[in-house]
């Protein structure tokens, strides 16, 4: 008679449940502010939109004038459409600059869902962003009838998408571009580039070049994202700007990237 012993140096795990997702997220979200450079990060896009619509509330009140609801967001998009890039990066690449992708990848070994669980969070504090970009510019307008005597509550649902749109597709440049270089400086001096000079690469080329005039706006994916303010007017031209090159500065570098974390050696 035979009898099968268990070898006890073996560890079965095979009736052991997954991570639930949820789980997955809460710890990337974690992430985002148990260190001094993330927490730093979230604090400087709090900071930067409650000083920017501030100051446009003084401009307003010292100037006898009255902006719109919906500007008071407007004045906080330029500063969040930078930060929000670098917030995607980080939840990216901290993993590798930091050297503790080994341990993620041990911990849960379907990388797939580590990094859908990042991008999750990542939307998560766009989205939060927002609502915080709009919060304070309703206290701006609060404000401004106190001080002023007047206020303008139109926002425009056009106005609203716009600004919703636009940033979680700027946090998404920084996954993307994040994914593709696993390097968080690097990642953000691309991102720079990819924000300053190549718009003003495309003016001078488009002034200069009368072939590349035709083909800018199908490369210029910050040019074509400005038509979403604008959404109930845009045309199907203006959509075909946007997804050609959305798909050549977004969905190319995420695909390049995800291929590339889910085969990279880990060390």
């Amino acid at each position: 008679m035979t009898t099968y012993t268990r070898d006890p140096f073996t560890l079965d795990v095979s009736q052991t449940s997954g991570i639930p997702f949820a789980r997955l997220t809460a710890v990337e979200l974690r992430k985002t502010y148990d260190t001094r450079a993330s927490f730093w990060l979230l604090a400087t896009i709090a900071f930067g939109v409650l000083l920017a619509e501030t100051i446009a509330l003084i401009v307003t009140a010292t100037q006898d004038t009255t902006i719109q609801f919906g500007d008071y967001t407007a004045v906080a998009a330029f500063l969040t459409s930078v930060l929000l890039p670098v917030l995607g990066i980080m939840l990216v690449t901290t993993e590798w600059t930091q050297r503790s992708a080994m341990v993620t990848f041990t911990l849960e070994s379907r990388r797939s869902r580590v990094v859908l669980a990042k991008l999750v969070v990542g939307l998560l504090l766009t989205v939060a962003t927002v609502v915080f970009a709009i919060v304070v510019g309703a206290l701006c307008t609060v404000l401004s009838d106190a001080l002023v005597g007047r206020s303008d509550w139109h926002f425009g649902a056009d106005g609203f998408w716009g600004f919703f749109i636009t940033q979680n597709l700027a946090m998404l440049i920084g996954f993307a571009l994040a994914a593709l270089l696993l390097n968080t400086a690097a990642a953000i001096v691309l991102f720079f580039v990819y924000r300053f000079v190549l718009p003003t690469l495309f003016a001078i080329g488009s002034q200069l070049i009368d072939w590349f005039a035709d083909v800018a706006p199908w490369l210029d994916f910050g040019a074509a994202q400005q038509e979403l303010f604008d959404l109930s007017a845009m045309t199907g031209e203006d959509w075909a700007h946007l997804l050609v090159s959305g798909f050549v500065w977004l969905v190319v570098p995420t695909v390049i990237g995800l291929r590339r974390i889910l085969r990279a050696e880990v060390k």
